[in-house]
């Protein structure tokens, strides 16, 4: 046999957000509420579901926007972010580094939320995957490539 397509490949995981969480940016479980999640703003976390794949925001804080325009009439902006995030494991997408990492490198979570990091090479359970960026990462604040277990 040459290969083999599979029948069925599975999608992401789609969860309910607790606060503003970008397309990119690594997601954990919230610990206000069980149910929901949101971008991790810890170095090392250990229960990192994934990377989101769209931007949400809870609907409670997306108050429409209301201001007069030159004519003097009120505009209104009723486009709002879905509450739900898709977020996905297993996938080579961008996402953000907090400072340099090296083609290959292990990555784990950073202090800014949603973003990550070279791993310390301290504790094995934090790595949350790996850079995939053809040369590595420069420099922090960077969009790059990574595998995200």
């Amino acid at each position: 046999m040459s290969g083999a397509l599979p029948h069925y490949k599975s999608g992401p995981d789609s969860y309910q957000v607790s606060a503003l969480v970008l397309g990119g940016q690594i997601v954990i479980p919230t610990s206000a509420n069980a149910t929901t999640v949101a971008a991790c703003a810890a170095s090392g976390a250990l229960n990192v579901l994934g990377v989101a794949g769209n931007d949400a925001s809870p609907y409670v804080s997306q108050a429409a926007f209301t201001d007069a325009n030159a004519g003097g009439q009120p505009l209104v902006d009723i486009s709002v972010l879905p509450d739900y995030v898709a977020v996905y494991h297993g996938v080579d997408v961008r996402v953000t580094y907090e400072a340099a990492c090296s083609f290959g490198q292990q990555i784990m979570t950073a202090a800014t939320a949603g973003n990550v990091k070279a791993w310390d090479g301290v504790t094995p359970s934090t790595i949350i995957g790996r850079c995939t960026q053809p040369g590595g990462v420069t420099a922090g604040a960077t969009v790059a490539r990574a595998r995200i277990n």
